[in-house]
């Protein structure tokens, strides 16, 4: 089974919650109470985001987070790649090449890059805009 971790999950719902109230700053009180998220796991997501340039922080008594830019120009591919790191669905793909103990002598060697490809493309062409359109 090819599964996101729960934090990246929990990572899209934020960034959806967000996109459906760009302009609103909110912080990781408000969205832990908002959504039923542990205020940690808030407060982790933000701060991964953040540092990877999907939001920008304020500080300050009334600081927080809003996108760092419209949500239509945030794909999920983006958000998966800020919390889990580079997507790729085995160890020789991507940037984690010879990592594989198997690799010299592996016959799908190189094969599975098309499917990482694919994986990477489709959730690149979703937006967090998008996601925040269905309910």
């Amino acid at each position: 089974m090819i599964k996101l971790g729960k934090l990246t999950d929990y990572g899209v719902v934020l960034m959806v919650h967000m996109a459906r109230h760009e302009e609103t700053l909110f912080n990781a009180t408000q969205l832990s109470d908002q959504l039923g998220l542990s205020r940690q796991t808030v407060a982790k997501c933000l701060k991964s985001m953040a540092h990877h340039g999907l939001l920008t922080s304020r500080r300050g008594v009334h600081g927080g987070y809003v996108l760092a830019r419209d949500g239509k120009d945030i794909s999920v591919a983006d958000v998966v790649s800020a919390l889990e790191g580079p997507i790729s669905i085995t160890e020789c793909v991507g940037q984690t090449v010879n990592k594989c103990c198997i690799e010299g002598k592996c016959p799908l060697r190189g094969g599975w890059n098309e499917i990482n490809t694919a994986i990477e493309g489709a959730l690149k062409n979703v937006s967090i805009a998008q996601m925040a359109e269905k309910r």
